[in-house]
């Protein structure tokens, strides 16, 4: 199946409902009268509505139609929020200081906008313990609350546990915009 509209003299029905080049209703024509018409204003005759009894087919400029499609595909995929998992190791018998640093990264990436998976890894007896693990995802989450929320609860997976945090809105669409003076000079 064809994901390109039918034009011109492949559009193989009897008659179609006919919209001119400026959006007007013409009505039902003949499929020769129709093309007749896209002739004289050298324009094609594009199909827009296949499904619809009759097709419903359109005056235009099928080569600019297209151009113009393609632009606002490249604009969407442009302005489209690539959402990037970052990845915090942490144990369950963590330092002070060095839960302050692994939690500044955390800060650092819910910052920028992106996800955090944060795992928690389990060695030996520290398996029989889970709930060490458990108490401190849900510290990390309290807090860096202000900065994002849980996306998934925490949950063991083998030998570690792992909970994935997410900015919250707000953080994503400035991230998105890039920095504060760029989308000041827009």
């Amino acid at each position: 199946m064809s994901v390109e509209p039918r034009i011109n003299d492949r559009i193989r029905v009897p008659e179609v409902r006919l919209v001119g080049p400026n959006g007007e209703q013409v009505g039902i024509v003949a499929i020769g009268d129709a093309l007749r018409l896209a002739q004289e204003a050298d324009l094609d005759l594009v199909e827009v509505a296949a499904t619809a009894r009759p097709p419903v087919c359109k005056l235009m400029d099928y080569g600019k139609y297209k151009y113009e499609t393609a632009q606002k595909a490249r604009e969407a995929r442009r302005n489209q929020v690539h959402t990037v998992i970052k990845e915090m190791k942490l144990r369950p018998k963590i330092d002070p200081h060095d839960y302050e640093t692994k939690k500044g990264h955390v800060v650092r990436f819910l910052k920028a906008g992106d996800k955090v998976k944060i795992t928690i890894m389990f060695r030996g007896r520290e398996q029989s313990r889970p709930e060490l693990g458990f108490r401190l995802l849900k510290r990390l989450a309290e807090d860096v609350q202000e900065l994002g929320y849980v996306e998934f609860e925490p949950k063991q997976d083998g030998r570690n546990m792992i909970m994935v945090m997410a900015p919250h809105r707000k953080a994503q669409q400035q991230h998105s915009r890039g920095t504060p003076e760029a989308a000041a000079a827009e």
